[in-house]
């Protein structure tokens, strides 16, 4: 059992040496910086993807490719290399020492990696140059066809009549899915227990035949189950409507507080990447992903298309590490990937 007084000085340590991450995005790189000449990239770029080929970050990496190496006058080549929920992929970013090795990480490998399983191999901290966010994305808080109520509040009020005998499914320990749905049992009093599975769409199967009640799901899997009334959908986790299920209202609008949420897929280098290659990549993303053409190849992915600097990055991984951080801890959380 952990303590709320254990909960905060855990959490506090964690996260003591994390302000700089926003504020020295380019820590302990700028000597190396004098060593890279100034056409960088020299060679082709390799941009590891931590799922299969046709997951959503797969499909985020390959909008960007393209028009990628255009501006940067070099190939930017996509290496998937699946495995322990992306961690693999990151871990590879994270110790290449060629300087033209990047990747296409989710918020899980650059947040809360090692407060999940402290044998994680890298420290999502201090081993990665953050460069910019590439997409986000809300989750579906979805229920069960048969929940009684059509509007938030009646479906909210159902899934907490559902008392200890309700369930949820998510695909995996430790995923967002599973620790956005205890940060929302927790602004919500709903009790329904953990189920997990081994992807989002055996969490539908499981949901279609009755087996579990709830899921927080991604909004294109999500979408044609609720239009056929086979779900239904209480809302979307992010703070506003969103354009990939845009009929949706937020869980805010259903006076949900605090529970605001979204998966993201991001542009990060090694920590060791010299300064000046990190703002050129930077720069190049960006341009980019302000690309219609771009936007719109995103949004088919199923994300909504979302570049900034290296300190907005930073920021971001820093809240989410907050945010499902204290979630982790105190749920007891852990995972083995």
């Amino acid at each position: 059992m952990i303590t709320t007084r254990r909960f905060i000085q855990t959490l506090a340590a964690t996260l003591c040496t994390s302000g700089a991450w926003a504020q020295d995005a380019t820590r302990g790189r700028v000597p190396r910086a004098f060593t890279v000449p100034g056409a960088w990239p020299t060679k082709p770029v390799r941009l590891l993807v931590g799922f299969p080929a046709g997951a959503s970050p797969d499909l985020a990496a390959r909008a960007i490719a393209a028009p990628l190496a255009r501006l940067l006058g070099q190939p930017v080549v996509v290496e998937n290399r699946p495995g322990a929920s992306g961690n693999l992929a990151a871990d590879q970013v994270a110790k290449a020492q060629d300087d033209h090795t990047i990747g296409a990480l989710i918020n899980g490998n650059l947040t809360i990696a090692r407060l999940l399983n402290p044998n994680t191999p890298f420290d999502p901290e201090k081993d990665f140059a953050p460069v910019s966010l590439i997409g986000t994305a809300p989750l579906v808080l979805a229920v069960s066809g048969d929940a009684v109520g059509e509007d938030p509040v009646e479906l909210l009020l159902w899934a907490r009549n559902l008392n200890d005998s309700g369930k949820y499914g998510t695909p995996g320990v430790g995923t967002v899915g599973h620790l956005g749905m205890e940060l929302l049992k927790s602004r919500t009093n709903i009790t329904a227990k953990h189920v997990p599975f081994t992807g989002n769409p055996q969490v539908i199967n499981a949901m279609l035949a009755g087996q579990i009640q709830l899921a927080l799901l991604p909004p294109g899997l999500a979408k044609p189950h609720v239009k056929s009334g086979k779900l239904k959908a209480v809302g979307v986790t992010s703070p506003m409507r969103s354009p990939l299920f845009d009929q949706l209202p937020t869980l805010r609008e259903a006076n949900v507080r605090g529970a605001d949420l979204e998966i993201w897929t991001a542009l990060a280098a090694p920590s060791s990447l010299p300064a000046a290659a990190v703002a050129k990549l930077n720069a190049a993303l960006v341009e980019v992903v302000r690309s219609p053409e771009v936007q719109q190849n995103l949004l088919a992915a199923g994300w909504q298309a979302q570049a900034g600097t290296p300190q907005a990055l930073g920021y971001r991984m820093r809240n989410d590490t907050s945010q499902l951080g204290g979630v982790i801890l105190m749920r007891g959380i852990r995972s083995e990937t």
